[in-house]
């Protein structure tokens, strides 16, 4: 006991511009615990103290500022934190700002690697894999299952909505979607973690030919698509492209396996209807086009 009394005077005595222990002398006045520190421990304290007291006088000496309390202490090497615009979606607010541009990240790796153009089930994967989604087409509807994502006219949105946002349900503004729609518990089941804060999921895109899109991305949850598949409106209809919030186009493929293995054909030339006359029919309406004259050619 008396070794921590000691402890704790030559602190303060260390702590003081001249030296000098401060005028509350703990050394010499009784001090009352209610709990019994061990030799070793008040060892170990002495030890804290004098290493506190050692940088803090170093710190000192290079200039730094050196005054009491954590709130105060700088650090430069602190890690940069982005600025709002990288964070925050001010027009669609339930964006995942963050997780978006990691899904474009990985889009431009497949825009690369040549796995849109191999077989269709591969492409899909990677699709998934792209936009922060497991691949589960076992789970039940609602609980994950990711079997319909891109398989279909209308589940080929793919969105980052943020925490905030993911158990936002339709009050029926979306038209053709059920009043309710949760997505929740699916969202936090299927999401890759690794991509951010927030989760993925593939949305409708009906109602994305409007100006703004009603669709549910934008709607629901109040987010923008990271991006939205778009069948080609070719002969075969056998061809897609991906494109960002703004129809721009990000990547394209051709899978090699079809058209018999790609979604009923139905399905493609209905994916095409519900884009066209809007700003994310124009990349594939153009493709169309370029392939149609080369061909004439």
């Amino acid at each position: 006991m008396r070794l921590h009394r000691i402890a704790i005077a030559a602190f303060l005595a260390a702590s003081s511009p001249s030296g000098a222990t401060p005028a509350l002398a703990f050394a010499t006045s009784p001090i009352r615990v209610h709990h019994r520190l061990s030799s070793p421990s008040s060892l170990i304290l002495l030890s804290t103290l004098l290493a506190h007291r050692s940088s803090t006088s170093i710190a000192a000496a290079e200039g730094k500022d050196v005054t009491e309390g954590e709130c105060n202490v700088t650090d430069d090497n602190e890690i940069d934190t982005p600025p709002l615009s990288q964070m925050y979606d001010e027009e669609y607010p339930g964006t995942a700002v963050q997780r978006l541009k990691a899904v474009h990240e990985r889009v431009a790796v497949l825009a690369n690697d040549g796995t849109l153009d191999g077989k269709w089930e591969d492409a899909r994967r990677r699709l998934l894999w792209a936009g922060g989604l497991r691949d589960l087409p076992n789970a039940a509807p609602g609980q994950g299952y990711t079997g319909h994502s891109f398989n279909d006219f209308n589940h080929v949105d793919l969105t980052a909505m943020n925490d905030g946002s993911s158990d936002n349900l339709n009050d029926g503004t979306v038209k053709g979607i059920a009043v309710g729609n949760r997505l929740g518990p699916g969202i936090r089941v299927a999401s890759l973690p690794e991509l951010g804060p927030g989760g993925s999921w593939s949305t409708c895109a009906m109602g994305c030919n409007s100006d703004p899109p009603n669709d549910v991305a934008h709607v629901q949850f109040r987010s923008r698509v990271a991006f939205k598949l778009v069948w080609v409106p070719n002969d075969n209809f056998d061809e897609f492209v991906l494109v960002d919030d703004e129809g721009k186009l990000l990547a394209k493929g051709k899978p090699s396996d079809g058209p018999g293995a790609l979604p009923n054909r139905r399905e493609r030339e209905m994916n095409y209807g519900i884009m066209k006359g809007s700003k994310y029919a124009t990349v594939a309406e153009s493709l169309a086009s370029s392939n149609s004259t080369a061909a004439a050619e």
